[in-house]
């Protein structure tokens, strides 16, 4: 985990050999354009993919493990440092390869780095500035006599926005490498980077967990990995084990825009603030304090697990299963108001004032809501912990019979975690939830609503043999459907049949 971003000179130590060609045009394409706008040639290019969450939807921002794995499609960034000449402010000039699209533009760097983020703007470029900004705190803490220079960027990325594959994620965390990287810093802890790409992307408003940003980093090419964020971050490659088939995933586009930073306050702001009331209100209930934790507002739900076996009140003896089971258990029995809890009856709970109650909870992100339905939140959390546990175990012990009974398994669990994001987390949509039914029929093993949801994309355990029935299936039933002139490079941009690609790279 401490192991520095890896720095490579050859794309076959990058990409898959048959996606070699078009990603070595791609990088050259990169560079001309970079010379044709800037006068120059970049001095290096810095790399962070977008990422598939195979299970463990919406419970990194509650502290539990989830097991992403990177993809190939990623965000490219070349950069040329531009040496301060004087003590006057100095410029960063962001450009990208698709200009009609995503306007250029710039902005001013004062000595000490500070720049200024508009959160409720729609910039593209604030996504650079996170990154920059995360960056230059970072050196600042290292170097008390830190100064800033200029850089010339230009981007390239082909994760879609708002197809629920992180491409914000692999944004900042590829901005923060690219800002570190041409201010000298030449070995760049991986802990480090996801650490502060985790803060920084919660500076353009979204309240990130931190799963995305720890997937586009630690990624090994060929593996899941198992990331966890208590007692602290941690991450580790999780191989899969042989089966004939093979282990195949397909990740396929909904082409329903999740856009997080416009619908954030009645959507995914929102479940993080359900989430640590949840929390809140569980400890208060049972007269336990939390302690802060790393949660995106200072407590979690598994900050409260940790209170209450810190407590006299628990079985010591339990293992981490159990204690799930148990959180579940109470969940369930102290938080059954079904029609949710208005500010009132939280604040209450709480004993406090319902104007220190949105302070504390409800000013550092904008969101919308007149109840809370804290029961269904912690419902899914606690139940989808306990699925990643049963995604892990079979990948760690697989089944003697590993081809008849692995893949069917791991299926259910996809299913299930379908179940619950569609009823009781409440962030699938009729899209998604048709999307999954097609793949069942057509063959698949289990699929699931994956990413910040309400759109974006699904995620499909398949046999490799179904693989291309699998693709007809949503061209004729779901895609034609929706767009009967749909061209064949959007059905070819539609569907992914991933293998688990590496994290973050220069």
């Amino acid at each position: 985990m401490d192991e520095p971003v890896p720095v490579v000179r050859n794309l076959q130590d990058l990409y898959p050999r048959d996606a070699l060609k078009s990603h070595t045009a791609r990088f050259e394409n990169l560079k001309t354009r970079f010379s044709e706008l800037y006068g120059r040639s970049p001095l290096f290019v810095a790399r962070s993919p977008g990422r598939v969450n195979l299970i463990g939807e919406h419970i990194d921002y509650s502290l539990y493990e989830v097991l992403p794995m990177a993809i190939a499609a990623d965000v490219l960034i070349a950069v040329s440092p531009v040496p301060r000449e004087s003590q006057e402010e100095v410029r960063v000039h962001v450009a990208n390869l698709n200009p009609q699209k995503f306007k250029s533009g710039e902005f001013s760097v004062p000595k000490d780095g500070n720049v200024e983020i508009d959160a409720s703007t729609l910039q593209w470029t604030n996504y650079f500035k996170a990154g920059f900004s995360g960056a230059v705190d970072l050196l600042r803490k290292q170097n008390p006599r830190f100064s800033s220079c200029g850089m010339e960027v230009l981007v390239d990325g082909t994760v879609p926005a708002g197809g629920g594959l992180s491409s914000s994620a692999a944004f900042v965390c590829a901005s923060a490498l690219a800002t570190l990287r041409a201010y000298g810093s030449d070995k760049i802890p991986k802990k480090e980077l996801v650490e502060l790409a985790i803060v920084s992307e919660r500076s353009v408003g979204v309240n990130s967990g931190g799963m995305d940003q720890a997937a586009s980093v630690f990624s090994i090419r060929g593996d899941a990995v198992s990331i966890s964020f208590s007692p602290e971050l941690y991450a580790e490659a999780l191989p899969f084990p042989k089966t004939g088939p093979p282990i195949t995933f397909m990740i396929a586009q909904s082409f329903v825009a999740a856009e997080k930073h416009i619908a954030a306050p009645e959507q995914y702001n929102l479940r993080v603030v359900e989430c640590t009331l949840a929390a809140e209100v569980l400890a208060a209930k049972l007269g336990l304090k939390l302690k802060n934790d790393s949660g995106p507002l200072g407590s979690s739900l598994r900050g409260f697990q940790n209170a209450y076996y810190e407590s006299e009140k628990a079985d010591q003896r339990s293992n981490a299963e159990e204690q799930i089971r148990t959180m579940l258990s109470l969940a369930d029995k102290l938080l059954d108001n079904c029609e949710g809890y208005t500010r009132e009856e939280i604040a209450s709970t709480l004993s406090m004032s319902v104007k220190d109650l949105e302070q504390r909870f409800m000013t550092k992100f904008p969101i919308r809501a007149e109840r809370f339905h804290l029961g269904p939140r912690a419902r899914h959390v606690f139940t989808e912990a306990l699925r990643v546990q049963a995604f892990k175990k079979l990948l760690l012990n697989p089944p003697a019979d590993a081809d008849t009974i692995l893949l069917p398994k791991l299926g259910d669990i996809l299913n299930e975690s379908h179940t619950s994001s569609r009823d009781v987390y409440v962030h699938s949509c009729p899209e998604i939830d048709e999307m999954c039914e097609i793949a069942r029929k057509a063959g698949s093993y289990g699929g699931r609503v994956t990413g910040a949801g309400w759109g974006g994309c699904s995620v499909h355990l398949v046999p490799k043999d179904r693989v291309e029935a699998i693709k007809a299936a949503w061209e004729e039933n779901y895609y034609r459907k929706r767009d009967p002139d749909i061209t064949r490079e959007k059905l070819a941009e539609a569907v992914v049949v991933s293998e688990p690609g590496h994290g973050s790279m220069m």
